[in-house]
C-alpha cells in the first residue's frame, strides 16, 4: 500500500498501489488493454496503407505500366492524410468487453500471426483498389493526370474507411458508436476532406501536385471503392472472431 504501508514494504514490493484502493488495479488492467490495442491498431493501419501503395507501384513497375500515383502525389498522401488520420488512434476509448477478454501471453509478439495477417490482407487490398481505380478511369479515356486524380483519392477514401473499421478490432464496426466516431476521428476526418477538396480543386494544388478537378460520377466511384473495401474487411473481421472464440474454447 502506497499510502499506509511501510518504506520497507514498498520496497520489497512488485506492485504499489498510490491511492490504496485494489479497484485501481482493474483500472490500470483496462489502461494497459486499451494501450495495447491501439498501439496494434496505428500499426495494422500504417503498414497496410505503405504496403498497398509499394505493391501497386511495383506491380506497375514490373508490368511496364505507367505509376498509378506519381510520386509527389504520394508524399502528400503520406503526409497529410495517412499521418492525420493514424494519430487518431492513439486516442481512441476501450473497446467494450475489454476486460472480458482472457489474458493474453506475456511472449505474445506484438506482430502476432492475426497482426501479420490482416496487414497483408490489407496491403493487397489496398493496392487492388489503386491499381483498378486507375486502369478504370484510363478505360473510360480519362487522361492519365484525371486517373492518378482518382487513384489518390481512392487511397483516401479506402483509409478513411478502413479507419471506421479497425478502430473495433474485436467486434463490429457497424454500431451507432463506431459509425459516429470519436471527436478526434471526426476531427481528423474534417481535415482530411478539406484538405482533399483543395488537393482536387485548387488551381495551385493542381499545379504542384498535377491533379485534375474530378466529376460526380468519379468521386462517386472514389467513394463505392471505399465502401468495398469496408465490407471486405468487415466480412474477414467476423471470420477472424469466430475462429478466435473457437480457439479460446
Amino acid at each position: 500500500m502506497g499510502l499506509k504501508g511501510s518504506e520497507a514494504a514498498k520496497e520489497a514490493a512488485e506492485l504499489v498501489l498510490a491511492d490504496d484502493n485494489f479497484a485501481s488495479i482493474v483500472a490500470a488492467v483496462r489502461e494497459g488493454r486499451t494501450v495495447y490495442d491501439n498501439l496494434t491498431k496505428v500499426i495494422s493501419f500504417m503498414l497496410p496503407v505503405n504496403g498497398g501503395e509499394a505493391i501497386s507501384l511495383i506491380l506497375a513497375l514490373l508490368l511496364g505500366l505507367m505509376l498509378p500515383i506519381a510520386p509527389t502525389q504520394i508524399l502528400w498522401v503520406n503526409m497529410i492524410g495517412s499521418v492525420v488520420l493514424a494519430v487518431t488512434l492513439a486516442f481512441e476509448p476501450s473497446e467494450p468487453q475489454v476486460m472480458r477478454r482472457p489474458p493474453r501471453a506475456a511472449s505474445q509478439p506484438l506482430l502476432s500471426v492475426f497482426v501479420i495477417w490482416r496487414i497483408a490482407f490489407v496491403s493487397v487490398l489496398f493496392a487492388a483498389g489503386i491499381f483498378g481505380q486507375f486502369e478504370l478511369a484510363l478505360a473510360m479515356e480519362r487522361d492519365l493526370e484525371t486517373a492518378r486524380t482518382m487513384a489518390v483519392n481512392t487511397l483516401i477514401a479506402m483509409e478513411v474507411f478502413y479507419l471506421f473499421s479497425i478502430r473495433y478490432g474485436y467486434g463490429t464496426a457497424l454500431t451507432w458508436r463506431g459509425v459516429l466516431g470519436t471527436g478526434p476521428v471526426l476531427i481528423s476526418l474534417t481535415v482530411v476532406t478539406i484538405a482533399q477538396l483543395l488537393f482536387i480543386y485548387a488551381p495551385f494544388m493542381q499545379n504542384i501536385f498535377d491533379t485534375r478537378a474530378l466529376r460526380l460520377r468519379d468521386l462517386l466511384l472514389v467513394f463505392a471503392t471505399g465502401v468495398g473495401l469496408f465490407a471486405i474487411i468487415e466480412l474477414e473481421k467476423q471470420v477472424q472472431l469466430a475462429l478466435r472464440r473457437l480457439k479460446e474454447r
